[in-house]
């Protein structure tokens, strides 16, 4: 069993401890509109806060190949961090077992800055869609490699049709032609192989020429974020000169002493 079928059988093992329910877009629409306010993911990527770039920087004190990443975690406070460094978007891991995230850190952090949050999770069920919304998140992570075509599907209409972003991540070619099937506006090309950790940022460069071969119309609506293996400035260059729009950035920004300059670096500014 690799990493990634590790963690889905434990989050199957923790769904299965809930109640069980159907989650519909009503549901989903009630809890967003209870809400004092929206905070619109996909438009905060496309109008950068600082640089050419969107960076979605994570709030993530641990990973299953780095081990603990940051020992002096502190969520609120890193958070806020990224919002003065002129981080566009949050990334908020909540996995517990793997990553040693938490649901509560989603709404600490929602407290404590403006910016419009991704709940980073291994989503298998709708009822997590619920919790990503209660708990403060305005956008949601769909890692097609772990989705039939049908979860994928209705996951993402599911989203859409409520008000909440999917970030539709994938792996390889077969992985971003299933997110284009479901002509997916915000796909996450993840250069770390979930299976093998291992890393290349040429995933990037190779799945972005080809969604850009069969962008047609759809092309310039669509945003392509780079993730994983993002350390310094000229990788950052290289991955917006093969059209990615954004970048999400976790280790190599928790690893600094200091996070602002490490961002600020990261976007040239």
């Amino acid at each position: 069993m690799n990493i990634l079928e590790a963690i889905v059988e434990q989050k199957k093992a923790e769904l299965a401890r809930l109640p069980k329910r159907t989650v519909t877009v009503a549901d989903l629409t009630a809890a967003l509109a209870k809400r004092a306010s929206r905070r619109d993911f996909i438009a905060a990527l496309r109008r950068p806060k600082a640089g050419s770039i969107a960076l979605i920087a994570e709030v993530k004190k641990a990973s299953p190949s780095a081990g603990v990443i940051c020992p002096d975690f502190d969520p609120v406070r890193i958070a806020q961090e990224y919002e003065a460094a002129g981080a566009s978007c949050l990334s908020v891991l909540t996995d517990e077992r793997f990553f040693q995230g938490s649901l509560n850190h989603l709404k600490q952090i929602r407290t404590a800055v403006k910016l419009p949050l991704l709940r980073k999770d291994f989503v298998i069920d709708e009822r997590q869609f619920l919790e990503t919304v209660e708990w403060g998140a305005d956008a949601i992570l769909l890692i097609v490699a772990i989705l039939t075509d049908a979860q994928l599907k209705h996951f993402h209409s599911l989203a859409s049709d409520a008000g909440l972003a999917a970030l539709v991540e994938v792996h390889d070619e077969t992985e971003l032609e299933r997110a284009l099937a479901i002509d997916a506006r915000l796909i996450g090309i993840n250069n770390r192989d979930l299976k093998t950790f291992n890393v290349d940022l040429g995933t990037t460069e190779r799945l972005a020429k080809r969604a850009s071969a069969r962008g047609g119309d759809a092309l310039q609506s669509r945003i392509l974020v780079a993730e994983s293996g993002i350390r310094k400035r000229a990788d950052v260059e290289r991955l917006a000169r093969c059209g990615a729009r954004a970048i999400l950035v976790g280790e190599s920004l928790m690893e600094q002493g200091n996070i602002q300059a490490k961002a600020k670096e990261l976007l040239g500014c």
